[in-house]
């Protein structure tokens, strides 16, 4: 411990130092012992940098100048190979749109084909079966006419059987309607 009656309340500096110039590295004395350690000290600052830390520096920036060179040929190359890619894939395509459309456009004649087929069979059914309508209708017609041919003769026999009271043959009735045409 520290006897509190033993300090002393003024600071002084020590001896040594006392009516010196002030602040050392001002000391214009020192000025050739300073220049000559701060050349030494530059000189061998010089050197390591020259010989050790410059090699190195200079293998890292080669070194990363030739990985970003390699980087961009390489891009480079996959740039080329992805045009490449695409320009097989638009001739693919362009392939396969040109033969996707031959076979509609086959596929669309095939169809046309068998529409007309099946056109040209519904109108000969459609034919036939006009004919035989006209032909229906001519047998019904003439089955018609001799119908109202033969109820004529007979109507005429009863007419004049009614009114005369003479028999007619069924042949001059029909002479008779045939006459009256």
């Amino acid at each position: 411990m520290i006897d509190p009656g033993t300090m002393n309340a003024t600071t002084k500096q020590p001896a040594s130092h006392e009516g010196s110039g002030g602040f050392p590295p001002f000391d214009t004395s020192t000025f050739p012992s300073q220049i000559f350690w701060l050349v030494v000290t530059f000189a061998f600052l010089f050197v390591v940098v020259w010989r050790v830390a410059g090699p190195r520096i200079n293998g890292v920036i080669t070194t990363r100048r030739n990985k970003i060179n390699g980087d961009i040929a390489e891009a480079q190359k996959h740039r080329s190979d992805a045009e490449a890619a695409s320009a097989a894939y638009q001739t693919a395509l362009a392939g396969a749109r040109a033969r996707a459309n031959a076979h509609a456009e086959e596929t669309r004649k095939r169809i046309a084909g068998e529409i007309d087929k099946a056109k040209a069979d519904a109108d000969a059914r459609a034919h036939e079966a006009t004919a035989k309508a006209e032909a229906s209708i001519q047998a019904m017609r003439a089955e018609a006419r001799t119908s109202m041919t033969n109820a004529a003769r007979d109507a005429a026999i009863e007419i004049v059987a009614r009114l005369t009271g003479e028999t007619v043959s069924a042949e001059d009735a029909a002479a008779a309607v045939k006459a009256g045409n």
